[in-house]
């Protein structure tokens, strides 16, 4: 049977389609024959105890310029909805966060993937910690002092925020570096949440491996080469993706972090690997699959609609 899925995401009009895994997402679903509407967060409301949203029905197409058609906007409660893919992209801000308590009252009824509920409790810098075991040297802190002595022992660190994404307001500071100070205070003003600092791993050179894991199931890899110049290896600020492996040590973070996922209803996942430390656990809005099936990899958005169907009790 068909069902309804609402998309809830970035403008659609904006996406590469050559690279944007919701898109790949909404095309698998309906190719199988689900009906899709799309609207973005701030088109949510919450009204007498039902969670609507001003949705148009949507029509995607692999055609670059040419790849959406839009119907007309109506105001639905979502709980006429069986799927809602909750697929905008961070700041883990209150916004994001107001969203996922709002789509966490369309429970049991209607199922949202990512679980909005661990969504919130899995903020992609915080959640790893709880797999330290297989993490570089890290600090979660304001205090300066603290942040100092950090650098002063491992000489050579990356600071970030702590809710960022997307490789924004990454920095690599090393031993020598007279601008840390400069860049507390800018990191102050701009945040009032702790910075993250971790002990730079090298390796990061050869690449920061996104793997793919599907209700707890890895299901591909891609490694993102920093461009020269470049301490970030997100594939938006010039990072080359090229095909990847598991190796013994990230086999052993998948059996570790998949069941972890598959019981919050973490469908789709996916973790950052560099010189075999983990680094971050994505579960907000997770991309890469598209580059994966490009290299000869799995064809994720068939994996995820069938956990999504087996989910609902329609699949297999």
């Amino acid at each position: 049977m068909a069902l309804t899925v609402a998309i809830q995401m970035d403008p659609i009009e904006r996406i590469d389609i050559a690279g944007d895994s919701t898109f790949a997402l909404a095309l698998e679903a309906q190719n199988r024959g689900h009906v899709l509407v799309y609207y973005g967060p701030r088109d949510l409301s919450f009204r007498d105890g039902v969670v609507s949203a001003r949705v148009r029905s949507l029509a995607v197409r692999n055609e670059r310029g040419n790849h959406f058609t839009l119907g007309p906007a109506n105001l639905w409660s979502l709980g006429r909805v069986q799927v809602v893919l909750m697929r905008q992209d961070p700041p883990f801000d209150m916004a994001y966060i107001t969203a996922t308590h709002l789509l966490e009252r369309l429970a049991p009824g209607t199922l949202v993937v990512n679980d909005p509920f661990h969504v919130r409790n899995a903020p992609e810098k915080l959640f790893v910690t709880l797999f330290g075991n297989f993490m570089p040297p890290t600090l979660i802190t304001s205090d300066r002092e603290e942040i100092r002595r950090f650098r002063a022992e491992h000489r050579d660190m990356i600071l970030k925020p702590l809710y960022g994404n997307g490789g924004t307001g990454v920095f690599r500071i090393k031993e020598d570096d007279e601008n840390l100070g400069a860049l507390l205070e800018m990191f102050t003003q701009l945040y009032r949440e702790p910075v993250i600092v971790q002990r730079y791993v090298p390796e990061v050179r050869k690449g920061d491996k996104r793997i793919i894991l599907v209700d707890g199931v890895f299901a591909g890899a891609i490694n993102r080469v920093p461009a020269p110049g470049e301490a970030r290896s997100n594939l938006h600020v010039g990072g080359r993706p090229e095909p990847a492996t598991l190796s013994e040590q990230e086999t052993r973070m998948c059996d570790a972090l998949g069941p972890e996922l598959q019981k919050r209803g973490l469908i789709f996942a996916g973790i950052d690997v560099i010189g075999g430390y983990l680094t971050e656990v994505n579960v907000t809005s997770p991309t890469g699959i598209q580059e994966i099936r490009r290299f000869g990899g799995a064809d994720i958005a068939k994996l995820i609609w069938d956990a999504i169907e087996r989910r609902l009790g329609r699949g297999p």
